[in-house]
């Protein structure tokens, strides 16, 4: 009686401490969620000294970092964490917005397309990594590339304004103009108060008079 008394306290004390342990990390991806960046990193922190391996600390704490501007740190932690998992798509792509937003945009490009080229069809970040692409070839000035690239982003996500007038300023410099208009006229479909979008269509139009 007292064996199966002392297996009994054992297994439980076993099952709080799993119990705490996933409460801990469902906080941490709860406060991302809810925008309180800082603090899921700083679960997360405490986690990884609890188990260094942990790879869904690190995918929570990047994308907590990236959302607060802290691309230095996750450029450093996303590096970290592939070291332990290479092949975590996760990681991949959030290390490529990291490096995007340093400026790094060889190194952004190389993430994005790994993340692309590996993700499903309905990849959460499909869309995103091919508008990041999008926005490295218009630094690059490669406004064809960034057409078909940005195209892509909006077949995953046709309803994000901010990506349509974007696609008609790299139609816009590429000089098809026509394709631009069709761009910008959708994205004033999304917003009618889209500034950007309007001075695209009046400099558009300006073109085809």
């Amino acid at each position: 009686m007292m064996k199966n008394k002392l297996l009994f306290v054992i297994l439980l004390l076993n099952f709080t401490t799993l119990f705490a342990q996933n409460q801990t990390r469902q906080d941490a991806l709860v406060l991302y969620h809810n925008g309180n960046y800082k603090e899921s990193v700083q679960v997360c922190e405490e986690e990884l000294k609890e188990n260094p391996n942990r790879i869904e600390s690190y995918v929570v704490m990047c994308w907590s970092l990236v959302k607060n501007k802290q691309y230095a740190e996750a450029e450093q932690r996303a590096t970290e964490g592939l070291a332990i998992s290479p092949y975590d798509l996760r990681l991949i792509e959030i290390l490529g917005e990291a490096k995007f937003y340093l400026g790094k945009n060889a190194g952004a490009m190389e993430q994005f397309q790994k993340y692309v080229g590996s993700a499903s069809e309905s990849g959460a970040r499909v869309g995103s990594a091919y508008y990041f692409m999008g926005e490295i070839y218009i630094r690059q000035a490669r406004f064809q590339h960034a057409d078909i690239a940005l195209s892509a982003a909006l077949k995953k996500e046709p309803l994000i304004d901010s990506w349509w007038i974007r696609l008609g300023y790299a139609r816009e410099m590429a000089e098809n103009y026509y394709e631009a208009l069709d761009a910008y006229d959708e994205a004033l479909r999304l917003n009618s108060s889209s500034v950007d979008a309007a001075r695209g269509r009046e400099r558009v139009s300006a073109k085809l008079k």
